[in-house]
């Protein structure tokens, strides 16, 4: 019997458990702010408020953020006096985003019809005159 093609194999565990695991991955990105915190991260490490300045939001939203990032493994944090400095933990989110980002793109038509995925409030409140 020849070896299954990739495309055959399942990508995903195939566990419930694993499955979950997997969505529940997806979910820590599924928030705007922690994607950009993510892609500024990516070049270099910066410290909370470099974060803050550079997406707009409260130093104290951002903090949030950034655990929630730093709970889920895809940053880590190094501490010295006052200051905490946060960086990418493992070098494929690069890849990770950079594949995100591709896909939207080439998705974008499909992505903004899509009924089934509530749009961003904060995006729709930020939108509002």
């Amino acid at each position: 019997m020849p070896p299954a093609s990739p495309a055959a194999r399942p990508l995903l565990p195939v566990a419930a458990d694993g499955v979950e695991l997997a969505a529940r991955f997806f979910r820590a990105l599924g928030e705007p702010a922690r994607l950009r915190l993510l892609e500024f991260l990516l070049p270099a490490e910066h410290t909370v408020s470099e974060c803050v300045a550079h997406i707009g939001l409260s130093q104290g939203r951002v903090s949030v953020h950034l655990a929630c990032l730093a709970d889920c493994g895809y940053v880590q944090v190094r501490r010295f006096g006052r200051f905490a400095w946060y960086q990418v933990a493992d070098p494929r989110v690069a890849d990770l985003v950079m594949l995100a980002r591709s896909l939207a793109a080439d998705n974008a038509a499909a992505l903004a019809e899509c009924v089934r995925i509530a749009p961003d409030p904060a995006a729709e409140s930020a939108a509002q005159p």
